[in-house]
């Protein structure tokens, strides 16, 4: 499975075109899809994106749900549903559509943002503020991953 990491912002042009970047595209190298999924973040104001990988784990999930449940259809709804194939073109870019820009405020730059097995596409002044409660929260709750062998 891919791996996410590190920070970096990138510029988009007026088609909605953004350069994923090349650690993003190296990590994503392999998969049966030339490009990300992309959905509206459950949990930040934001754009989360991933590989075909994580998307077709998150999908043997929902199918161990009962497929008559509200749960279910819940889940393959806003996931699946809310899900966007990009394809990289010749230069490592994919072009986001216009509902995910203006659902995460994105204007002429994003932040890019390494999340492990996914990754995050931010409004810069969104992100910054984002960043300083994250680092608080890690600080004060450090200590939750010494258990974890870390």
């Amino acid at each position: 499975m891919a791996l996410f990491l590190s920070t970096f912002e990138k510029q988009i042009d007026k088609k909605g075109r953004v350069s994923v970047p090349v650690p993003f595209r190296t990590a994503l190298a392999g998969q049966i899809f030339n490009g990300i999924i992309a959905y509206s973040s459950f949990v930040n104001p934001c754009i989360e994106a991933c590989g075909m990988d994580r998307i077709e784990k998150l999908n043997d999930q929902i199918e161990s749900l009962d497929p008559f449940s509200e749960e279910r259809d819940a889940f393959a709804t806003a996931i699946l549903g809310g899900s966007v194939q990009l394809a990289f073109d010749g230069e490592g870019r994919v072009m986001l559509p216009e509902l995910l820009i203006e659902q995460a405020q994105i204007k002429a730059n994003c932040i890019f943002v390494g999340k492990g097995a996914t990754f995050e596409m931010w409004e810069p002044a969104a992100f910054k503020a984002y960043e300083a409660q994250s680092r608080e929260m890690a600080k004060s709750r450090r200590l939750a991953l010494k258990g974890g062998g870390v």
